[in-house]
């Protein structure tokens, strides 16, 4: 495999000392070993009952924290499991399914808890980004500032956190990508500068999830480029295409990591074809137990392969 020299300096140059250690390991690991992960921390038992062993990475969600779902009664306990696995040593990623400030449709099919969706609201980011004077630009800064308290707890707490805010953009799915890329990079560079300059959140590594161009919002804002690709059920295939993908738009000089999948890609087949995703992070529910995305004897491999590392394999981190 071809040498890499990746900076394994964080972008945002007040980065933590457990930022910087963080980032330093993956960079260190990348192309040696790819990282076990899984969303949702209530699969942690499960895997482990399943294949004796512990993912490297969980995924965590804000979603809840999101101000227009917290004022209709919304609860979480996202930011202590955080902590939780954070003291055992794992590696914490977070997204954020950000439920529109404002102007949720909130009817059958809907509802105000899929705000987060296009077409669960009428909520325009361009709009809103052109008027800083306006209402919908004021509850876009209320929901960021909002957000910043539970990652300031993390930070209180010293966990360095792979950030991965405004995934899938491209995909449209999702109102802050359903005006196009360039409302989405603002909105992006609007989070990053009121994160890291305004509230001093030093502990996140900058995670963008989109692989197109015309979507990047550029080399200095950005630690780690990833994707979300699920192929069909039993497909372990590498994704190489999607690797190559991401290779080209930085030109091989970040972080590649598969930030979302359906079937894990197969750690051999990635060897062989010369893709090096930094971890792979299962989606929740039927695509880790239905037995079909991943078989169970699949499964069993995976998490113990040579190429695969799990929490055990994790090395004693400072914070320890």
């Amino acid at each position: 495999m071809t040498v890499r020299t990746i900076n394994s300096a964080p972008v945002n140059e007040a980065a933590t000392s457990e930022a910087r250690e963080l980032m330093a390991f993956l960079v260190e690991r990348y192309g040696k070993g790819m990282l076990s992960g899984q969303q949702d921390y209530s699969n942690l038992n499960w895997i482990n009952e399943n294949t004796g062993r512990k993912p490297a990475v969980v995924g965590f969600d804000l979603m809840e924290y999101s101000p227009s779902r917290t004022e209709r009664g919304a609860v979480s306990h996202e930011i202590r499991d955080v902590i939780d696995w954070h003291r055992q040593g794992g590696i914490v990623t977070l997204c954020w399914h950000w439920n529109a400030p404002t102007d949720l449709i909130d009817e059958p099919g809907k509802e105000w808890w899929r705000g987060f969706y296009t077409n669960a609201t009428t909520y325009d980011l361009a709009s809103a980004l052109a008027n800083s004077e306006s209402e919908e630009y004021r509850l876009l800064i209320r929901d960021i500032d909002g957000i910043a308290t539970h990652l300031q707890e993390l930070k209180d707490a010293g966990v360095p956190v792979l950030f991965r805010p405004l995934h899938e953009a491209e995909g449209g799915w999702f109102w802050w990508g359903a005006k196009g890329p360039d409302p989405a990079k603002q909105l992006y560079l609007m989070l990053y500068d009121r994160l890291v300059h305004e509230h001093k959140l030093h502990n996140l590594i900058w995670v963008w999830n989109s692989e197109k161009p015309e979507w990047y919002p550029g080399d200095d804002v950005v630690d780690i480029v990833s994707v979300d690709v699920y192929p069909e059920a039993g497909d372990h295939s590498p994704l190489a295409a999607r690797y190559a993908n991401l290779l080209e738009l930085v030109k091989d000089n970040k972080i590649i990591a598969l930030a979302e999948n359906g079937s894990i890609p197969d750690p051999k087949q990635m060897k062989e074809q010369d893709v090096h995703w930094s971890w792979f992070c299962t989606w929740t529910g039927g695509f880790l137990r239905d037995g079909t995305h991943n078989e169970l004897a699949f499964l069993k491999e995976v998490y113990h392969s040579e190429e695969v590392i799990t929490l055990d394999q994790l090395p004693k981190w400072s914070w320890l």
